[in-house]
């Protein structure tokens, strides 16, 4: 494969980050990191898979919920430091916190925070 394919692990000491995007709606579901190991899982199975810095191991998304982010297409940056993934987000959640999106949060122009991302599951009850 031609290193023009690959991310460039060695910038950031070993992560890039990655955006996740819907593929129907071109919303950004949320940002996370892969190393190489996430990267060339994620091309095995076709299935979005990031490296968790809190945890520091390997994380498949939706692993544990069962909302996955199925892949569409991959795109790198023109410095190969960072990805863009536009994935099918199965049962319709990206976020940990039951919402469809980890970007939940909106200001407005009078500097008043809302809520903007619909609650597609009760977290207490998926991780248990």
């Amino acid at each position: 494969m031609d290193k023009r394919d690959l991310p460039d692990f060695n910038k950031a000491g070993g992560l890039v980050p990655v955006i996740a995007q819907d593929g129907a709606s071109g919303e950004v579901l949320m940002l996370a990191f892969m190393n190489e190991e996430a990267w060339n899982e994620t091309l095995r199975t076709n299935e979005v898979h990031y490296y968790s810095r809190s945890r520091q191991s390997l994380w498949h998304k939706g692993g544990t919920s069962g909302h996955v982010q199925k892949v569409r297409s991959i795109r790198l940056d023109c410095d190969r430091d960072a990805v863009l993934i536009i994935v099918d987000q199965v049962g319709g959640a990206a976020c940990h916190t039951g919402r469809r999106s980890c970007f939940y949060r909106e200001r407005d122009a009078q500097g008043q925070w809302t809520d903007c991302s619909p609650m597609m599951f009760d977290p207490k009850e998926v991780y248990r």
